[in-house]
Order: C-alpha cells, then structure tokens, then sequence
C-alpha cells in the first residue's frame, strides 16, 4: 500500500493531468469548429479565452503538460533504469521541481495581459509611492 507516499500521490497527478488534457484535446476541437460557422462565430468563441478565469484555467493546462510529460518521463525512467525504483522518490521530487520552475514564467505571460495592475504592483511594488501617487 501506498498510504500517502509519493509513489500514490504520482501516480494520482499523473491520471488527473492525462484526463485534463484530455478534456482540453474535446475543448480545443470544438473551438476549432467553430470555424465552419463563419469567422464571426469563431471570433466570438474566442473572446471567451481572453477571460481571467480562462486564463487561470489555460495556467492549469500549462501546469498538467508540464507534469505530465515529466512525470512520463520519470516513469520510463522507473522501467527502463535498473536503479531507478530505488531513486523514485528522489525523481518524483526532481519532476515537481522542474514543473514549477518552468512553470511559473509561462504564469507571468498568460496572467500579465488580464491583471496589469496586479501583475505591475507584484513586480514593480514600490512604483507607485515613488511616482507620487
């Protein structure tokens, strides 16, 4: 039994992060669709994705490919590597390392457009008390 060790919790996000982009591949052919309505349609569908919480939403696919693909890739390891049960924790811990590394530029690019004075107080927080304002 797995009992909480980072062999379950792998194991979870790797199946919640396969049905996500799953649900994402069904949501992408239907947005792509639209097109055969005319582009008024399509350009109508597609301001939905300009939302905050399409955005949010878009951080949580970047996040599940990141992880997934990682996680994969830690996985072969674990079968291909005759060391690499042994290690598996320790590259469990190296896969959530590297997902929210890289993760957290692709947040500032999706994020930034829909919050700019969020995004420039976070980065920037002191600009305004210089300026005066």
């Amino acid at each position: 039994m797995y009992k909480g060790q980072s062999g379950m919790w792998s194991w979870l996000f790797h199946r919640v992060t396969g049905l996500a982009l799953l649900l994402f591949l069904f949501i992408h052919i239907v947005d792509i669709s639209l097109l055969g309505f005319g582009p008024e349609v399509y350009n109508q569908g597609i301001l939905l994705f300009d939302r905050v919480i399409v955005r949010f939403l878009s951080l949580s696919l970047v996040a599940a490919v990141f992880y997934h693909a990682l996680n994969g890739l830690r996985i072969m390891l674990i079968d291909f590597w005759s060391k690499g049960a042994r290690y598996q924790k320790a590259l469990f811990a190296i896969v959530m390392v590297i997902t929210i590394v890289a993760f957290v530029p692709f947040a500032y690019i999706i994020i930034r457009p829909a919050l700019p004075g969020l995004a420039d107080w976070f980065f920037h927080p002191f600009a305004s008390v210089k300026a005066g304002h």
